[in-house]
């Protein structure tokens, strides 16, 4: 499953910022010339967002971590053949919001102990990392604050709490200490502007 192009990623907590940044990113690529698709997960691909509804709206008890990870993995696989895989094979840049880091914190940590079946399915289903994982790093408190200011209907995971939420920030941090060769720890405790200004700055360091 190789490709021509970069696979970029943003990760972090709920309200962290990645979602803004990943917008400012491909902005900023494609003002640079580059070809780019910017894209989310879940979603990404007609059926993958409609798989997104289901994990992401509704009572937080309604699916249990070992559900959810099936339901995410077949969201990303539909994902990857629909829109990354071609995009990466055309030589395009691809800037996602989320990918497969997210379900080992969600569903291999802080929703379940299930790493080992994440990684499994990963390998048998998924089979690639991304190039360049930017996780944003943000206090639990202010990004839970922000996620529900939002007033969305996909807070399903919001509405697990603060503990969840400071659970998932460690084990972001943890998976930067684990894939040290692609990943890079932003600190998202400032202007929208000066956190793009470092995204900007490491997305181009690997274009070279």
């Amino acid at each position: 499953m190789g490709g021509k192009g970069l696979f970029i990623t943003l990760e972090g907590i709920d309200g962290s910022g990645k979602s803004t940044q990943a917008r400012l990113l491909a902005d900023h690529l494609r003002a640079q010339g580059y070809q780019v698709v910017q894209t989310r997960e879940p979603g990404g691909a007609p059926g993958a967002e409609d798989i997104r509804a289901l994990v992401l709206q509704g009572d937080p008890d309604r699916w249990s971590p070992e559900t959810e990870l099936l339901l995410f993995t077949a969201a990303r696989r539909d994902h990857l053949e629909k829109t990354i895989l071609p995009a990466l094979n055309a030589g395009k840049i691809v800037v996602c919001d989320r990918f497969a880091d997210s379900t080992r914190v969600y569903q291999g940590v802080t929703r379940g102990d299930l790493r080992d079946k994440v990684d499994e399915l990963h390998r048998l289903m998924i089979g690639r990392e991304p190039d360049l994982t930017l996780i944003i790093d943000m206090d639990p408190e202010t990004g839970l604050a922000r996620a529900k200011g939002r007033g969305g209907d996909e807070e399903r995971f919001e509405d697990f709490g603060l503990d969840m939420q400071r659970q998932m920030r460690a084990a972001f941090l943890d998976l930067a200490d684990e894939f040290p060769r692609r990943c890079r720890v932003i600190d998202g405790n400032r202007p929208p502007e000066e956190v793009a200004a470092e995204v900007n700055a490491h997305a181009e360091a690997a274009l070279l």
